[in-house]
């Protein structure tokens, strides 16, 4: 791993750390061959202001579950759009850190550079681990774009400033979209393809949906 900053921080501190690792981020494929993939998600338990913070290794591209790790923690920063990562963060680096395998990609339940500063959960963790990763968001924070097509594998692109960003991605015929975005050390392009690859019938991808439904299990 690659420790960027302290978590305990102000906003403006955790705005100003944002606008400073933006500029680190890689956007091009770093990579010849994925093996395994991740999928890292975070539940809360409101009322006892826990959170469950868990990541999936699936094979790849069969995706096959072979490892998990849940962990739980307190939660430490507000929730605020745009500043997820502060929020999250910490836990999934406490569970990266218990893995016995290296993902060579992981998903993110976040957003990558498709985000008002350009730094998501996905980027911002990405910059960490120091390994390829790509958002999968269920909403958007950006708001330029068109809906896609009703159609798996029908998508549209999001855009800020008149750039590329994400895209508006179908995974399941007449289903909601998901928003998709490259995190670090990949394309646009490749992140479409991977994401549409891992979802096995299910609107979400299945490293996502099965670390999903393992944090509610705690």
């Amino acid at each position: 791993m690659n420790p960027l900053h302290p978590w305990k921080v102000s906003i403006s501190e955790a705005i100003r750390i944002q606008n400073i690792l933006r500029k680190r981020i890689i956007l091009k494929r770093t990579f010849k061959k994925i093996r395994t993939i991740g999928g890292a998600d975070v539940s809360y338990l409101h009322d006892e202001g826990v959170l469950i913070g868990v990541i999936t290794i699936f094979s790849y591209p069969d995706i096959d579950l072979i490892e998990y790790i849940s962990v739980k923690g307190k939660v430490s920063f507000p929730y605020i759009p745009g500043l997820l990562s502060f929020r999250e963060g910490p836990i999934l680096i406490k569970a990266f850190d218990k893995l016995k395998i290296q993902p060579d990609l992981i998903l993110f339940d976040g957003q990558g550079i498709a985000h008002p500063r350009g730094v998501g959960l996905a980027s911002h963790l990405g910059l960490w681990f120091d390994i390829p990763t790509i958002g999968c968001a269920k909403s958007p924070l950006l708001k330029d774009f068109k809906d896609p097509g009703p159609f798996r594998g029908d998508y549209e692109k999001i855009l800020m400033g008149g750039i590329e960003v994400g895209a508006v991605l179908r995974t399941k015929d007449n289903t909601k979209p998901i928003f998709v975005s490259p995190g670090h050390k990949i394309n646009l392009e490749l992140s479409i393809k991977i994401v549409l690859n891992s979802c096995l019938g299910f609107r979400i991808p299945e490293p996502l949906r099965k670390a999903h439904q393992l944090s509610k299990m705690n």
